[in-house]
């Protein structure tokens, strides 16, 4: 059987070791890998090619992706679909593998209803905010280049008695945020989950202040738009001189963690194993309770992702 990987959406660190492990294991297999070059948009233009050790070898240490990620407007229309599936028959490929988040699997699901192609999905996006899995490939990285930089922050804060606010990534999900506030000791937190009190989180650093505290730590999520507001309230209300820091798309490279290596190897066997059985494909593979698993991409779809109950509770020190 011909099979193809590809990277679809953001970038994020672990999607190389999966390529290599997609690579190496289909051959392992006995079967043939291609890879598809610049996502959807290179599914449209036939960047497809016949996978060789050359093109993975020495890569796992390496962010991002060596075959390039895209996001495309033109697999919104049939005729483009269509043309992608062709490029896809061209090459006798029948089994997709593809590294992406939640819009990625709505594309693959519609494109997969309406041609003779089978998927598996392989969650890729460092939010973490994929239903039904506790872990996305990216995640451990970006959370340690965020702790990098926080504990940075804090020797500076604590130097000059300042407040800092920085914003992590986190559109609609506040993972990011609330693990790396919990993580780091952050005085404030602010996701948009959750309404943030500020009333009470005054009261109660105003009760720190006068205690004795030098410098405040606030990590914002982005999909919140707070970050400004939060930086003037803690200046104006508590009196801190305040730096606003934003630390952008470096929490999306770098050099993948062992931990990230490691899923991206399970996940794309996992993804391989299922497309080579026979069985039912148009799957995610998930990380649930510790386990690897397989779940349909109707469900991974048609649910919203919730950030797990514990975590939010650790955060109730912080409202």
């Amino acid at each position: 059987m011909n099979l193809a990987i590809m990277c679809s959406g953001g970038d994020a660190p672990g999607m190389n070791a999966a390529v290599k492990k997609f690579v190496d294991y289909t051959e392992e297999r006995g079967e043939t890998p291609y890879l598809i070059f610049d996502g959807l948009e290179g599914l449209i233009d036939g960047r497809i090619k016949r996978a060789s050790h050359a093109d993975v070898a020495g890569i796992l240490h390496r962010g991002g992706s060596v075959i390039r990620s895209s996001r495309s407007q033109r697999f919104y229309e049939y005729d483009y679909r269509k043309q992608a599936y062709e490029n896809l028959r061209k090459e006798g490929i029948e089994g997709l593998v593809v590294l992406g988040g939640d819009g990625s699997f709505r594309a693959m699901e519609r494109f997969c209803g309406e041609f003779d192609v089978r998927f598996v999905g392989i969650p890729t996006t460092i939010d973490n905010d994929i239903y039904g899995t506790d872990y996305c490939l990216g995640v451990d990285t970006a959370l340690n280049t965020i702790r990098d930089a926080l504990d940075k922050i804090y020797d500076t804060a604590s130097t000059f008695n300042r407040a800092f606010v920085v914003e992590v990534m986190g559109r609609e999900c506040g993972y990011l945020a609330a693990i790396s506030a919990i993580s780091s000791g952050a005085e404030i937190c602010v996701i948009p989950e959750v309404d943030f009190n500020r009333a009470v989180a005054e009261e109660r650093l105003k009760e720190e202040i006068a205690a004795g505290r030098r410098y405040i730590l606030a990590i914002v999520a982005e999909g919140t738009g707070r970050t400004e507001e939060i930086a003037r309230w803690i200046e104006n209300s508590l009196g801190f001189e305040t730096r606003v820091t934003v630390l952008g798309h470096i929490q999306r490279g770098g050099a993948p963690t062992t931990f990230d290596r490691m899923m991206g190897f399970e996940f794309a066997v996992t993804a391989v194993d299922r497309l080579l059985s026979g069985e039912k494909a148009n799957r995610v593979t998930v990380w649930k309770n510790g386990a690897i698993g397989l779940l349909d991409i109707e469900s991974v779809v048609s649910h919203k992702n919730r950030l797990n109950p514990h975590h939010l509770a650790m955060l109730n020190r912080l409202d």
